[in-house]
């Protein structure tokens, strides 16, 4: 069965044209609907007969990705088929080339073509030095709701005339063979550039003369592209590419896989981020993950794009979860799953220039180029390599250490949070309910007055002042603990009069070095008496060696050095009878602050610290210092 196509796409009755943005997956999609609803018995692609053979060689190898390349002219200007001489380095080779995309719209069709047996014709100029041209158009995605023919006439006002010269000259030269391939088939469909399409209708119209010829040219050559530099040569993202392809080989839908595959290399990052870091990494919560995605939209948005790139996931991912999971979306987003071996040479890629086997740059001109891509740099700080770690550990200073003190204010002004709260719960015992007179006192009691509804009493809390006051908070982060997974314990004094005396236990900073004379550790739980004084280390204490778990050694040494009759302890559960009886012991009284009060990504930064070897350290710390 035929499906009629729409006139408006139409250079004549036998010549069907589908305007396309090069690199993108909605258009290969496009082109893959409309080719496969459709009977042709003819497909024209804007691309020199001198391609022909080894594009449709190198499509046979998809999955795995290769590119094409012909070689210019230098750019001195000398014969690319002249012997080289001792000056070759002098002279830059250029290159042009086609990527084998399974995202490039003009791939998909051939590939579909040579599936279906369709008669396949590359239409376009043979030229020395091809002249690359990108025009702004558009987002694909707008293709999910608009018809193409709706898409390419809103664009059709905004596309500038081609410039004179080659751009026109390649415009003519297709049109010409067009009249040509028009003779032998009945139906014809060219897949080309969105901004040539407009030329290449006019040209045919006009029937002008055909002023130019084809150039003598190189012959092409198939490599295999680098794995690693994917990036700079595919339309997609290497990481949505490979759904398209695993969607296609699996028989799933694919429709929607520009936002949905976004939605899944957001997942996958989250998975491998949590991995890598677990319990010191930050949850990756739905939560969290929704205000990415918003976060995300709305720079795509800024942008005037519907769909993100790179960059703005990587951003967003930077400014949301910090840089380890923005490096976990870069890393994921350029992993191709489809790897195989080829007997091809390969070829690094770069931004418009590549490394060929023998190490020469050169530089390239795509014959399919999309949107103009603007590349823009994020500083992110990844994870030091092991060896680095080890050399860094070797170099520790161990009579020399302090803290990182924006740490230090941070961890003092939630200290301060949570004895603020403690304080606030001290007169909860003391409230009381009395009747509605003159003053609502400190609020309506909702429980009494329903309770008294009958007698028509309103009933008001009073709320009397609190008493007292808090010099030591203890925070358990981690309770029960396990003295293994702790090892380091220390007590540090007080640089300055608005520090607390602190005595924690934490995991060892050696095994995660960040930096040089920088290790990173994790609290399991700390002590803060504040205002500071002199006491002995905690740890080392012989007072303190009739207790046997960790947290009670905290304990007791808050109930013996604490001026104050109460205490403040933050931890997940309530204390227990056996650590009140301990605080009683001291004449104290302990006041539970619940962990679940404060926000989990608070508490999981706050656990994090860092140990400096020495204050030289703090000079240079911030630049290797970063929030997981």
């Amino acid at each position: 069965m035929t499906a009629p196509h729409s006139s408006f796409l139409k250079i004549s009755p036998r010549i069907s044209v589908l305007p396309l943005i090069h690199g993108s997956g909605d258009f290969a999609i496009e082109v893959r609907r409309v080719m496969l609803n459709n009977d042709f018995d003819c497909l024209a692609v804007p691309l020199p007969p001198s391609f022909q053979s080894n594009v449709e060689r190198a499509i046979t190898f998809l999955p795995s990705i290769t590119a094409v390349l012909q070689e210019e002219p230098p750019i001195t200007g000398s014969a690319p088929w002249e012997e080289e001489d001792d000056d070759e380095d002098e002279n830059q080779r250029v290159f042009s080339y086609v990527p084998i995309d399974p995202c490039q719209g003009v791939i998909a069709a051939l590939r579909i073509a040579m599936m279906e047996r369709i008669d396949r014709h590359f239409i376009d100029l043979e030229t020395q030095r091809f002249e690359s041209i990108s025009a702004s158009l558009p987002d694909p995605y707008a293709l999910k709701k608009v018809p193409l023919e709706k898409f390419s006439a809103a664009v059709l006002p905004a596309l500038n005339k081609l410039p004179e010269g080659q751009p026109l000259d390649r415009c003519a030269m297709m049109a010409h063979r067009l009249r040509e391939l028009e003779k032998k088939y009945k139906s014809i469909l060219l897949v080309c550039s969105l901004s040539d399409w407009p030329w290449i209708h006019d040209a045919y119209i006009d029937q002008l003369p055909l002023e130019v010829e084809d150039e003598a040219v190189n012959d092409t050559t198939i490599y295999s592209a680098d794995s690693e530099t994917l990036l700079f040569m595919l339309g997609e993202l290497p990481y949505i590419t490979g759904l398209y392809e695993a969607a296609r080989s699996e028989l799933e839908d694919d429709e929607n896989l520009s936002v949905d595959g976004i939605k899944e290399l957001a997942l996958t990052a989250r998975d491998r981020y949590r991995l890598e870091l677990k319990s010191r990494g930050r949850k990756i919560t739905p939560k969290l993950l929704s205000v990415y995605f918003r976060y995300v939209r709305n720079l795509s948005l800024i942008e005037r794009r519907i769909t993100p790139d790179l960059y703005t996931l990587v951003k967003a991912a930077q400014q949301v979860a910090g840089d380890q999971f923005a490096i976990q979306v870069a890393e994921t987003a350029r992993e191709y799953p489809f790897v195989h071996l080829l007997p091809f040479e390969k070829l690094s890629f770069g931004i418009e220039q590549a490394q060929l086997p023998n190490g020469t740059m050169v530089e390239l001109s795509n014959r399919l180029p999309g949107n103009p891509i603007s590349w823009r740099s994020c500083e992110l700080i990844p994870k030091p390599p092991k060896p680095k770690q080890e050399e860094w550990e070797m170099n520790w200073d161990p009579y020399k250490q302090c803290s990182w003190p924006p740490e230090d204010v941070a961890i003092e002004k939630f200290r301060t949070s949570v004895k603020d709260h403690a304080l606030s719960l001290l007169g909860v015992d003391l409230a009381r309910t009395e009747k509605f007179t003159t003053s609502m006192k400190d609020g309506l009691d909702l429980r009494e007055t329903l309770r008294n509804w009958h007698t028509g009493e309103i009933h008001v809390k009073v709320l009397p002042p609190s008493r007292g006051r808090l010099d030591c908070v203890i925070m358990l982060f981690d309770s029960p603990a396990d003295p293994r997974d702790y090892p380091y314990r220390l007590t540090w004094h007080a640089e300055h009069q608005d520090e607390s005396t602190l005595a924690f236990f934490a995991t060892d900073y050696r095994k995660e070095m960040v930096g040089p004379g920088i290790g990173m550790a994790t609290y399991g739980g700390a002590l803060f008496l504040f205002p500071p004084r002199p006491v002995y280390d905690i740890w080392n204490d012989v007072q303190f060696d009739f207790v046997d778990t960790l947290e009670e050694r905290l304990l007791v040494a808050a109930c013996h050095y604490s001026e104050e009759s109460h205490i403040a302890l933050l931890s997940e559960a309530p204390p227990g009878a056996g650590w009140r009886r301990l605080a009683k012991r001291y004449q104290k009284k302990l006041i539970h602050v619940p962990l679940g009060r404060f926000s989990q990504e608070t508490i999981q930064q706050l656990q994090m610290f860092h140990v400096l070897n020495g204050q030289n350290i703090r000079s240079f710390a911030a630049h290797y210092i970063r929030k997981a």
